[in-house]
């Protein structure tokens, strides 16, 4: 008989995947039949994604995949620092607006997918522009002497303002910070908060006080908050 660890990962699962997506599947798919296409390599790692790995949900994917490639097409960022690569989908997606001679810093904890991942990015035209990086991401923000054009921070949601305070002065006037998850669900609207929407919540509140940028927060999916520097 299966141990109750199994049953609370199962639950978390289905609970997860359940609550990601903040609008219905009709209108999701209305949205998705405007944009852009999928690439067939970003296809094959959705795919793969929800064959393989747990919390497949945890993946951009289409839509949100071109919001984040036309964010980078817009910037046309010559450094981008990627926070939380899982199985690369937003990576190269945000690869799509580099220029020629632009580097894309990928950083990740999860040695597990590392194979899956280096098999994505060997497939597609950035692979020599994206250095993939696994160990602790603050000890790696901290070696890295780097100005960014853009950040996208997709990582341990606890952590999100440490990444903010650690990657702000390495990022130039006019950059963009990109970070995922902001609505958690739509959590954040409920008075009765557990941990995780804590924290949510505590760092869109120090987003909002932030004088330094611009910010707003577009309903993308799990909610995306789009900070300019100024």
């Amino acid at each position: 008989m299966p141990q109750p660890s199994f049953y609370n990962i199962l639950w978390k699962v289905t609970v997860y995947n359940q609550q990601m997506s903040l609008i219905n599947d009709d209108l999701q798919d209305l949205l998705i039949s405007y944009c852009e296409p999928e690439s067939e390599l970003l296809q094959q790692i959705d795919r793969e994604t929800n064959l393989k790995v747990l919390m497949p949900r945890m993946l951009s994917g289409h839509y949100q995949g071109r919001v984040l490639s036309m964010l980078s097409k817009m910037a046309s960022p010559k450094r981008i620092l990627e926070i939380g690569t899982f199985t690369g989908y937003a990576t190269l997606c945000l690869a799509e607006g580099l220029t020629k001679d632009g580097i894309l810093y990928t950083l990740d904890i999860n040695v597990e997918l590392e194979d899956m991942v280096r098999n994505h990015f060997a497939k597609s035209a950035y692979n020599d522009q994206i250095n993939y990086i696994l160990g602790d991401a603050t000890a790696t923000i901290a070696s890295l002497d780097e100005i960014f054009d853009i950040v996208f921070i997709d990582a341990d949601k606890k952590n999100n303002g440490t990444y903010y305070d650690m990657i702000f002065d390495r990022v130039r006037p006019g950059g963009i910070i990109i970070v995922d998850n902001v609505l958690w669900s739509g959590k954040v609207l409920q008075e009765k908060q557990d941990k995780d929407t804590r924290n949510i919540t505590s760092f869109n509140d120090k987003i909002a006080a932030d004088e330094r940028v611009e910010k707003l927060i577009l309903p993308v999916r799990d909610g995306l908050f789009v900070i300019r520097k100024k």
